[in-house]
């Protein structure tokens, strides 16, 4: 598990750039393959520094630290998934096809759930196509847990990620307009591939992305020139059950792409990593802040001029104007 979170590191730092590149839904600001690679890499930290046999331990504390320092939606989407697959493995020191199988199910439908609007055609699609690639060839090998049934189900898992992706392009229409494949998608499906050859010992496949409308290292940014208005605010923050699903609700009336999932259990309820795109950053923060003390608060132009955090020039100024 680490080498697989070491292995997706590396290989997204190497395609961040061709999915920044084709990067235009929810909105066309070009940082997909950034803020994929920057999520992966905090877990992958996470994990290298954890002493665990526990493969559902370990992946809890990355998927924790993926969920703390996540980067928009992708990367938000990245430690939710990360997270739901360590629930199914706690208490097992080696991985199997039907564990494996039953923790991407359990992952598809906690990723769903995350988001309030969620969208077929997206990093969601790949997702339950791995799950379902994977729950498939565990069906067929009736339940066998060796080394080669794990085999075969990565390898379903990573067939199907690659047939969704050849998908997204005619599922979403400004995929299908722009003539490319969903970032996210092609992302996720690295990560899958990543874990394949980590677990069998192999390499990552380089003619994976053959073929993949818009990802030829000459296609152009098409981002560029695309509208991409308003703001990405992220942040941390304790709610109970009920809070949380009443900022949910006022999230959705002012903004769009609203992503909410529980990180920790602390005693007043969950610890929630919250994502949503609105106009302003004060029309999110004024809910945020009469839910409950933020934390880890960032706030991304949409256009890619970058988020800024506590420790970056010009944090409390925009606190300021932002009233918090």
């Amino acid at each position: 598990m680490k080498r697989w979170l070491s292995k997706a590191e590396v290989s997204l730092g190497n395609h961040s750039d061709r999915l920044n590149a084709i990067n235009i839904f929810p909105v066309a600001d070009g940082d997909t393959g950034t803020n994929l690679y920057l999520t992966v890499r905090a877990a992958a930290q996470a994990a290298a520094d954890h002493d665990t046999h526990d493969l559902g331990d370990l992946l809890k504390v990355a998927g924790q630290a993926a969920m703390e320092d996540a980067r928009g939606n992708s990367g938000t989407l990245f430690a939710v998934f990360l997270s739901a697959i360590a629930e199914p493995l706690h208490g097992a020191s080696r991985l199997s096809g039907p564990l494996l199988a039953t923790a991407l199910n359990r992952a598809q439908i906690r990723s769903w759930s995350a988001l309030s609007d969620p969208v077929p055609g997206t990093m969601l699609s790949v997702l339950e196509a791995a799950s379902v690639g994977a729950a498939t060839v565990d069906q067929a090998n009736e339940g066998d847990d060796s080394n080669h049934a794990l085999a075969m189900t990565l390898q379903g898992a990573v067939e199907a990620a690659l047939e969704a992706v050849v998908q997204t392009e005619s599922q979403l229409g400004a995929l299908t307009e722009a003539k490319v494949v969903d970032a996210g998608g092609v992302g996720f499906l690295l990560i899958m591939d990543a874990l394949r050859a980590a677990s069998l010992g192999e390499e990552l496949l380089d003619e994976l992305l053959d073929g993949l409308h818009g990802y030829d290292v000459q296609a152009p940014h098409i981002h560029n020139g695309m509208p991409a208005e308003g703001v990405e605010v992220m942040c941390t923050i304790n709610l109970s059950p009920l809070e949380a699903a009443t900022l949910r609700l006022h999230l959705d009336e002012v903004g769009d792409s609203v992503i909410m999932s529980a990180v920790t259990e602390v005693e007043e309820g969950y610890r929630w990593r919250v994502h949503v795109h609105v106009p302003e950053a004060a029309l999110a923060l004024r809910y945020i802040e009469e839910a409950g003390q933020p934390s880890h608060i960032a706030v991304t132009q949409l256009a890619g001029a970058g988020a800024v955090s506590p420790q970056e020039p010009g944090y409390f100024e925009q606190q300021e104007r932002y009233g918090s």
